[in-house]
């Protein structure tokens, strides 16, 4: 691949993974809705420890648990790109449910730093192979995915749900 190509590749990615963390980057956006707060990070930023570690269903999946998932997941797709790893097996990044308030901010912190990494692994990445691009396209799809799955989460949450101001609301939304 060429350095016009890769450049391209690394930007658009880029794009994509800013848009699942951090909202859409201007006018436009790719799969979010077109306004503040809609990104994982400014979604979970306003939720108490309490808010995230509720399960709609007993033994069910809380945001606490998908927001440590996203995490360990990105964290993974991050050393897939930079070949540090090779393993895609996720399945013990599903073991937290409930948070206190200490552990829920730090939660909220090492997911930003995670997010903060990759993005610019993704960025400053010059040479894509099958694998690299591969891990990267699938953190975006996977991010996105759990950005719907955590709004959704809100949306059906309840009180508790209903009581985080500026969240969820509308309609319209992906």
């Amino acid at each position: 691949m060429d350095t016009a190509s890769a450049h391209l590749v690394s930007s658009q990615l880029a794009n994509l993974l800013r848009e699942a963390f951090a909202g859409p980057p201007g006018p436009w956006t790719y799969f979010t809705d077109n306004r503040p707060g809609v990104g994982i990070l400014s979604t979970i930023e306003a939720l108490t420890a309490t808010q995230a570690s509720v399960a709609l269903e007993p033994g069910g999946a809380t945001i606490a648990g998908h927001v440590h998932h996203v995490r360990a997941s990105l964290a993974g797709s991050t050393e897939l790109i930079t070949k540090k790893r090779a393993s895609r097996d996720r399945t013990g990044t599903w073991t937290v449910t409930q948070v206190t308030d200490k552990e829920w901010k730090a939660l909220h912190a090492k997911l930003r730093a995670q997010y903060e990494i990759s993005l610019k692994t993704i960025q400053s990445r010059m040479d894509w192979d099958e694998d690299a691009l591969g891990a990267a396209a699938g953190a975006v799809a996977h991010a996105a995915y759990h950005l719907g799955a955590i709004r959704q989460r809100l949306r059906l949450g309840g009180p508790a749900a209903r009581e985080t101001p500026g969240r969820v609301t509308g309609s319209g939304e992906h």
